[in-house]
């Protein structure tokens, strides 16, 4: 089966009501403050869902208990006042509450824009193929780089109000691993939760014209080896058409990083592209997931590109 577009939420106007859920782990309190502020000088209306600074009882590292972080979202997603649902931040815990959603109810209910990275690809993935959903693979309100980056802080201001203005990503830095030209419909994110999602209930059976958006954090060259082989051992990348690379934080020196992906993806025969500027780095420009788009990886050293054939949000 070859991946079709998916259906995508509407763009935000001024005063949209902006709920932010906390789906994996602990939140800083003044974190979430200072970025609910920059979202009210964008003429939003935020608000912190229930359990956001939620502490799970026992387990330090999850925000809240499972059962919590999936009604925050649910009831988010479904209450008919909210345009968007933001995540505050990633860590670990999305494994955990992603199949306590009701998803034929979260279906049922119009696509809306939803934002997030890191272990938040695994409800990126349950948005595609459980609800049809596209999303956005962007910064979340608490993190550094959102507070801290104007550069990434105006792609996702850009992309909720004129996503037409940002169709086309790609810092300087890009660079073509293996040039060509390659067009898919956009899937991807944290490429370690890629594969620890593999094999598991609505997890992704196809990926045939796709195009790989991938990134992580803390993962060293040996580990993301591991990551990639299981990946292409299983099938999972069987039929993509070209492999987008953002960041790699804190995996190790980037030559190691390269030359693992060369290795691993060099030989598919499709264009490959590294450092577009998404995912754990200083700067995490916001890629929609689920759109047709155009990787250009030119040979000849030029700048390196994807581009969305239509605009994130309608």
């Amino acid at each position: 089966m070859t991946l079709e577009p998916l259906a995508r939420p509407a763009r935000l106007r001024p005063g949209a009501r902006v709920a932010v859920v906390a789906p994996s782990g602990p939140v800083p309190a003044d974190r979430l403050e200072r970025g609910l502020d920059l979202l009210r000088g964008w003429d939003l209306d935020p608000y912190a869902a229930p359990h956001v600074l939620d502490t799970h009882p026992r387990l330090g590292h999850l925000a809240g208990t499972d059962e919590d972080r999936a009604r925050d979202l649910q009831e988010a997603w479904c209450d008919p006042g909210v345009d968007a649902v933001l995540c505050a931040r990633g860590g670990y815990g999305a494994h955990r509450m992603v199949d306590l959603l009701d998803w034929s109810v979260i279906r049922a209910a119009r696509p809306k824009v939803f934002v997030g990275y890191s272990d938040i690809t695994v409800l990126h993935e349950a948005f595609a193929l459980r609800a049809g959903f596209s999303t956005l693979h962007g910064p979340m309100v608490a993190t550094e780089v959102f507070l801290k980056d104007e550069a990434t802080r105006q792609a996702l201001r850009s992309t909720l109000f004129e996503p037409e203005s940002v169709r086309t990503l790609g810092l300087d830095a890009a660079a073509a691993l293996v040039p060509g030209t390659a067009r898919g419909i956009t899937f991807g994110g944290c490429v370690s939760l890629l594969a620890a999602d593999a094999g598991t209930p609505g997890a992704r059976t196809s990926a045939r014209g796709g195009l790989l958006v991938i990134e992580d954090t803390g993962e060293e060259p040996y580990r993301l080896d591991g990551i990639l082989t299981r990946l292409l051992r299983i099938g999972a990348l069987d039929g993509i058409s070209g492999v987008v690379c953002g960041s790699w934080e804190a995996c190790g020196p980037y030559e190691g990083i390269r030359a693992v992906l060369l290795d691993r993806l060099g030989s598919l025969g499709i264009p490959v592209v590294e450092e577009l500027g998404f995912g754990h780095g200083p700067t995490a420009l916001t890629v929609p997931l689920g759109v047709p788009a155009v990787l250009d990886a030119p040979a000849d050293g030029g700048r390196c590109t994807l581009t969305a054939q239509v605009p994130a949000l309608v």
